[in-house]
């Protein structure tokens, strides 16, 4: 039952995410790859792996963000590989977007104390490194 709790958990998060991104022109899907590139440039297949996600999801995600203006696409080290980058438009929303995310982040761990925040994030680590390791 822990897989459908945090199933459960990631669908309310991401819904009440939503609520707030939408007034900015974004979605949840759009910000977790958002999040990736600020990092830095990354290809279609990095993403994907990033996100575990399949590429025709990974496509549509990008294609709309492009045509929003978020993201613009380089050529990579080969004519193969494309580089999937922030644009200026997106840089100069992220930090409002940070901060609808940090007012979601905020709302969903009132009242849970630093120690049992530690503890939490602790075991999603190794979850998800024991799911990956499958």
């Amino acid at each position: 039952m822990y897989g459908h709790k945090v199933n459960q958990l990631g669908r309310r998060f991401s819904k009440t995410l939503n609520e707030r991104l939408t007034p900015l022109g974004l979605f949840t899907a759009q910000w977790a790859v958002v999040v990736r590139l600020l990092e830095g440039p990354a290809t279609q297949t990095e993403l994907c792996q990033y996100l575990c996600v399949e590429a025709p999801t990974m496509t549509r995600t990008l294609a709309r963000m492009e045509q929003a203006g978020w993201i613009e696409r380089h050529s990579g080290a080969d004519k193969r590989e494309r580089r999937v980058a922030l644009t200026e438009k997106a840089r100069a929303m992220a930090d409002e977007w940070m901060r609808a995310s940090d007012f979601v982040e905020a709302k969903a761990v009132r009242g849970i104390s630093a120690d049992e925040l530690a503890v939490f994030s602790s075991v999603i680590d190794r979850m998800m490194k024991n799911l990956s390791e499958l």
